[in-house]
C-alpha cells in the first residue's frame, strides 16, 4: 500500500499536474464568488477551470508527462469542479435536483471504479460518450448562468430552457458513458487475468 502511495506522488511537479492542482484550488474560489453574489466572476472562474481541464490532458500527452497522480486527480478535479457548480446552481439556481443526484451518484461510482482499476494497474481511457458528456455538462452549466434571461425571453425548446434541455441530454450521455466504461473495464480485467494465468 505504501509503495502504491509513494508511486502515486512520484514525478508530481510537471505542468499538467500543476494545472490539475490549480483546478482544485479554483473550486473554493468559485464557491466564495458565487455566494458573494458575483455570479459572472464565478462563471469566469468556472470557464478558466474548464479550460485547464482541456489543457492539462493535452499537455500530458504532448509532453509525455502522464503520471499516476494525473490519472487519478485530473478526472477527480474535473468531477469536483462540475459537481460543485451543479450543486450551487441546483440549490441556489435553476437546475433540477433529480438530474444532479443522478450525476452525483454516477460520478461517485466512477471515482471509486477508477481507484479500483488503478489498484489493478489497469487504465480504461475515457470514451467518446464520456467526453461528450463532460463538454455537455460544462456547456449546460455555463448556460445556466443565463437561465433568467432565457425565461424572460421565453426561449424554450420542448418546454425547457436551453440549459435545462442540454443538461438532461447530457445526463443520458453520462449514463451511457458509465455503462461503456464498465464494460471496457471488465473486459480489460478478464484479458489481464487470462494473460497472467
Amino acid at each position: 500500500m505504501q509503495e502504491k502511495i509513494r508511486k502515486l506522488f512520484t514525478n508530481v511537479w510537471n505542468i499538467p499536474n500543476v494545472l490539475t492542482m490549480l483546478r482544485l484550488i479554483l473550486i473554493p474560489v468559485f464557491v466564495v464568488l458565487f455566494f458573494n453574489g458575483q455570479k459572472m466572476a464565478a462563471l469566469a472562474v468556472f470557464c478558466i477551470a474548464s479550460f485547464t481541464d482541456f489543457l492539462d490532458g493535452f499537455l500530458a500527452r504532448k509532453l509525455n508527462q502522464v503520471t499516476d497522480f494525473g490519472k487519478l486527480f485530473d478526472p477527480l478535479a474535473d468531477k469536483l469542479m462540475v459537481l460543485t457548480a451543479m450543486i450551487c446552481q441546483t440549490f441556489w439556481g435553476p437546475l433540477p435536483l433529480v438530474a444532479v443526484l443522478i450525476v452525483a451518484l454516477k460520478e461517485l461510482v466512477m471515482v471509486f471504479g477508477g481507484m479500483f482499476m488503478l489498484s489493478k494497474n489497469v487504465v480504461v481511457y475515457a470514451n467518446y460518450y464520456g467526453k461528450a458528456a463532460q463538454v455537455g455538462f460544462i456547456a449546460s452549466l455555463i448556460l445556466s448562468f443565463f437561465h433568467d434571461k432565457f425565461e424572460e425571453g421565453n426561449v424554450k425548446v420542448l418546454g425547457m430552457t436551453p440549459d435545462i434541455l442540454l443538461l438532461w441530454i447530457t445526463v443520458g450521455l453520462a449514463i451511457i458513458a458509465m455503462i461503456v466504461y464498465a464494460v471496457q473495464a471488465v473486459r480489460t480485467i478478464r484479458k489481464n487475468e487470462k494473460a497472467g494465468s
